[in-house]
């Protein structure tokens, strides 16, 4: 049996991650580490210094980093998802069997959560699918094989947002929805929808609203001792928010924000 973690291990900042995401690292027999390119260093950089800082006993424990693949940039976006899934959950399962072929215990390290806005959960299941043979060579699943899938919750972004501005996520007695900057941007606010916390934006979605009657709570590299923040009425902040998410990304080489709008101050 391969168990596989999931481990939620929040923003950026070591002090976030829960005692169970770091019982879960020691039980496991296999770390793997995504490489996002040059660009995202920073990302698999964090993952490494966790696991020197919490593993028990590093000899122990084998971490195994990889490439991770590149999603197609077409405009058939779901589409490019789903064929990008695929071809992780390929790259996982040739490493399991690769490094763990009589079974063991596997840890992801997933930033943030894994319930909100991640795919690694959808990736996962497909493993069952696509596993590999050592060859390389697409096989059917072997029945005594089992997968089993659990899930170490960590903080939210949303919630690092939340307390850094020392707001409440939501108004009194209203609801919030949790939406992309890709959906703000193409279909506007949501319907009866009092605030909006915006995720994965590419870049200002927020300029897409009429901006008068809203307040924005935005940030980046949350957790992170480049964190940023800054807040205020759309209209006046709005064009701050871009220069400085700018100059932030040709600094650092990428960027990971989000933000809360609301129709009034919470």
């Amino acid at each position: 049996m391969i168990r596989l973690s999931l481990i939620g291990i929040g923003t950026g900042n070591p002090d976030h991650v829960t005692l169970a995401a770091v019982r879960a690292l020691n039980e496991a027999d296999l770390i793997l580490l995504p490489r996002k390119g040059e660009a995202k260093s920073d990302l698999v950089d964090l993952r490494r210094l966790l696991c020197r800082n919490l593993l028990d006993d590093p000899s122990r424990t084998r971490v195994v980093e990889f490439d991770l693949p590149q999603r197609d940039a077409r405009s058939d976006y779901l589409g490019a998802v789903d064929e990008w899934h695929e071809a992780i959950a390929r790259v996982w399962a040739g490493l399991m069997e690769s490094h763990l072929p009589q079974g063991g215990r596997v840890g992801m390290l997933i930033w943030g959560d894994p319930s909100l806005y991640d795919s690694s959960l959808r990736i996962a299941r497909r493993l069952g699918a696509c596993m590999k043979s050592t060859a390389g060579r697409a096989v059917e699943v072997d029945r005594k094989v089992e997968l089993q899938v659990e899930i170490v919750p960590g903080i939210t972004s949303l919630q690092v947002l939340t307390a850094e501005h020392r707001i409440p996520l939501n108004a009194l007695a209203e609801p919030i929805q949790i939406t992309t900057g890709r959906r703000l941007r193409e279909r506007g606010w949501p319907n009866d929808a009092p605030s909006v916390a915006v995720m994965l934006d590419s870049g200002g979605a927020f300029e897409a609203l009429p901006p008068e009657g809203l307040y924005i709570w935005w940030g980046a590299y949350l957790g992170m001792d480049k964190q940023c923040l800054l807040h205020g009425w759309l209209a006046d902040v709005a064009p701050t928010i871009i220069e400085h998410r700018a100059a932030l990304r040709e600094q650092h080489g990428w960027i990971m924000d989000v933000y809360l709008l609301a129709r009034k101050p919470l």
